[in-house]
């Protein structure tokens, strides 16, 4: 118990805690990345992976797995390395899209294989499985998640983890939860998903902005019987220390390779619509998620041409010249209390010439948004008042719902339970 308080002390002073350390110093350099004007808030806030004295005596003694990946830093250690210098004995390594590592591209299948440092088994839950089978879970007494969400519907790191609780309801295997801040927080806003869309984009039925920590979705998720087959996880959320869905929290690592920047993360919300159209949001260059843009689009100052890169290896609109929009000058001050906008998706589909063409026949536009509703509402003329009051009802409904599993101060000024 002496060395775990020692080791705890250690962790917890840490220089300047996460956001000083040398590694996110040089992420900053390479994106750009500005700190936000509640820097000094942000720096008090620990993520629950920092809180070891209340979850190390829980993995003791335990064959435990991780799901994992580069934003699962305590510090400027990786969470691995921490559990190990513990005395955790960690056998296996589940990994989200992008990898372990998070260095794969957008949509790149990722096969499983072994962490180069440790030896331990690697198994991908986005290649050939998406959820983990018994054979996975064999061998294990617990579980624990430790990813950093962007707090959008679409973004598949919270599907991941709804499939995983399934995996651990159904073989009866305690699940850990390390929670993590949400840079997005700070408000609910846009279409709430219909049942009948749901999807990896769209596991559950939120909005596209949902205003939750990983650890109140998943709370949410296990109360409200999301789960398959009305399944309950044996779930313990270990909460952040110094939150409130008030805070502004800037990434110290960055969560995905097409989002290397805390204006791209708060962009992505709105901007993500658009992989469901024509129009490029600048995969394939070095302001992903920051400028957006179309060949034959009649509006806009801005030339880019996607090429292939380590991000995305077969970016939309590759080799074509767009024409649109570059927002990676706004201030991120400014785009922190933004919201969701959905002007640009607007805007871009009026001055599109060839409007039958807009909307990529796949129709993924609809799984993005969670129905066809909206699609049908843009094809209609409808503007953005009309739309957003649509959307209320189902936000109305929604935030009853969300109240039941807030763990923090609320952006409303309402507390946490």
């Amino acid at each position: 118990m002496v060395k775990l308080k020692i080791l705890v002390a250690i962790v917890c002073l840490i220089p300047a805690l996460q956001f000083r350390c040398a590694e996110h110093l040089g992420e900053a350099q390479k994106t750009g990345a500005q700190q936000p004007a509640s820097e000094a808030a942000t720096e008090s806030i620990l993520p629950g992976s920092y809180r070891m004295e209340l979850y190390l005596p829980r993995l003791a003694g335990k064959k435990v797995g991780l799901l994992v990946n580069q934003t699962s830093m305590v510090g400027n250690r990786h969470l691995i390395d921490t559990l190990l210098r513990s005395g955790v004995e960690v056998v296996k390594i589940f990994a989200p899209e992008h990898g372990y590592r998070g260095v794969a591209a957008d949509g790149e299948e990722v096969a499983d294989g072994k962490d180069a440092a440790t030896g331990i088994p690697v198994i991908s839950l986005y290649g050939k499985q998406q959820k983990p089978g018994a054979a996975a879970m064999e061998g294990l007494d617990a579980l624990v998640f430790d990813v950093q969400d962007v707090g959008a519907r679409f973004y598949t790191y919270t599907a991941t983890l709804s499939l995983l609780m399934e995996a651990c309801a159904e073989n009866y295997l305690p699940l850990l939860v390390l929670d993590r801040p949400n840079p997005n927080g700070h408000y609910v806003d846009g279409p709430v998903l219909r049942v009948s869309h749901k999807s990896f984009v769209g596991p559950h039925p939120v909005p596209v902005v949902y205003g939750m920590t990983t650890g109140e979705w998943a709370s949410m998720v296990n109360g409200e019987g999301w789960l398959a087959n009305g399944e309950h996880c044996d779930l313990t959320v270990i909460p952040c220390a110094g939150y409130g869905h008030r805070s502004f929290y800037l990434l110290p690592v960055k969560p995905s390779p097409n989002l290397p920047n805390m204006r791209s993360v708060y962009l992505y919300p709105s901007l993500c619509f658009f992989e469901g159209t024509v129009v490029s949001v600048g995969r394939g260059t070095d302001k992903q998620f920051q400028v957006y843009g179309a060949p034959g689009l009649e509006i806009g100052g801005y030339f880019f041409t996607p090429q292939p890169n380590a991000g995305s290896k077969y970016p939309p609109q590759q080799g074509q010249q767009c024409r649109g929009f570059d927002l990676s000058d706004m201030p991120e001050d400014k785009l922190q209390t933004a919201g969701l906008n959905i002007s640009y998706l607007l805007e871009a589909y009026r001055a599109y010439p060839d409007k039958a063409h807009f909307f990529l026949p796949t129709l993924y536009f609809d799984k993005l948004a969670g129905s066809a509703e909206l699609r049908q509402q843009i094809q209609a003329g409808l503007g953005e008042a009309a739309i957003r009051a649509s959307w209320q009802p189902g936000l109305d409904s929604f935030k009853i719902i969300r109240k039941k599993y807030l763990l923090y101060q609320d952006f409303e000024g309402e507390p946490g339970r």
